[in-house]
């Protein structure tokens, strides 16, 4: 009798158990666990703690959604064509063609931008029209010569999946798609991918001189001395001012850059001064990517400046007639911007395709 009591007890407790993960597979719980973006202690001391908003924090489920999407070919009109097209993560998550082209074969007229430490940015695209990742997500989906769709296909196609809902319950808290937790999710993404992992971070910041041949060397002394590079690609562990400025490539600048979207003249010319972290793997370089080596950047900055360009950055006339930069000055800031590149970061499995 008492052995019959029990094997039925056993029998209810693993009925009840199997009930529970029956309701739970029916009825999943909205429990997000929240994600810290790990990066060195001298990156937060110099440019502080990266800010999220206040509706957008990063969550394992979110960046896990975000990665997904930023690799889904769903979100242009033919689905040919991802974020990742034109962001790949060996080239920094830039594009190594001068211009992208579009689901329609169309290119643009601008290099598209490397994504690195972008979650410190408040000017995002080279004009610097949106202020914030969410905001950048949103453009290239409907713009007509980039992905050409438009959020409610976007939308119906990802909400017609058998994979997607489920993900979007997880990060989010419902299985209803729209377009803004598609841009919160793919920012979410963004975010992590944070780039302090070179032999400069190991040089300047871990102070181990070693790391640096005497050519390498050279070029840093050049970089903040001679060169004034630092006037713009600050010290600061992000390698920019963050700022917009025009940097004398034309006399009479086909693009208007900033001024596209303020209408304000004195914007006229000025673009986003881009981080140098992994700069050796992103050409080509400006943008409009007129430059294919760094050999070439290096050339500009020593003796091409046009010093009657409009809105001229205020840095740039200190160069005067230029800096008349020897050949081995050259080779040897070269060589130091070839510090900066990150391989863990170019290889990271967390970046990578999951698809």
């Amino acid at each position: 009798m008492r052995k019959t009591i029990i094997i039925a007890g056993i029998f209810g407790t693993v009925l009840l158990i199997h009930a529970c993960h029956k309701k739970t597979d029916n009825n999943p719980v909205y429990a997000p666990t929240a994600q810290t973006i790990e990066v060195p202690a001298y990156v937060e001391k110099y440019v502080g703690k990266m800010q999220e908003p206040a509706d957008n924090p990063t969550t394992k489920e979110g960046v896990l959604l975000g990665r997904k999407l930023f690799y889904e070919v769903m979100l242009s009109n033919d689905n040919t064509m991802s974020c990742a097209t034109c962001h790949k993560q060996e080239n920094a998550f830039d594009d190594p063609r001068r211009f992208s082209l579009g689901t329609n074969g169309t290119a643009g007229n601008r290099n598209a931008m490397a994504i690195v430490n972008a979650g410190w940015e408040n000017h995002l695209f080279w004009d610097g029209r949106r202020a914030t990742l969410e905001g950048q997500a949103h453009d290239p989906v409907t713009n007509p010569i980039e992905m050409a769709n438009n959020w409610p296909e976007v939308v119906r196609k990802l909400q017609a999946s058998s994979v997607y809902p489920p993900l979007f319950f997880s990060a989010f808290g419902t299985k209803t798609i729209d377009s803004n937790m598609v841009v919160k999710a793919i920012a979410q993404f963004e975010r992590t991918l944070v780039s302090f992992g070179s032999r400069f971070d190991k040089y300047f910041y871990g102070g181990d001189t070693t790391v640096f041949s005497q050519q390498e060397k050279n070029g840093f002394a050049i970089f903040t001395g001679k060169g004034l590079c630092n006037n713009c690609h600050l010290m600061n562990t992000l390698l920019t001012d963050r700022d917009l400025k025009n940097n004398g490539l034309d006399e009479n600048p086909a693009d208007d850059g900033k001024m596209k979207f303020t209408g304000i003249s004195t914007d006229r010319g000025k673009f986003k001064v881009p981080t140098l972290r992994n700069i050796g793997v992103t050409a080509p370089y400006m943008h409009d990517g007129r430059f294919a080596t760094l050999a070439d950047v290096v050339n500009f900055y020593s003796s091409g400046v046009k010093q009657t360009s409009p809105n001229l950055d205020e840095h740039m006339p200190d160069f005067g007639s230029g800096l008349n930069l020897t050949n081995e000055e050259k080779a040897d800031l070269v060589a130091f911007l070839n510090t900066l590149t990150d391989q863990a970061f170019l290889t990271d499995a967390r970046f990578s395709n999951p698809n």
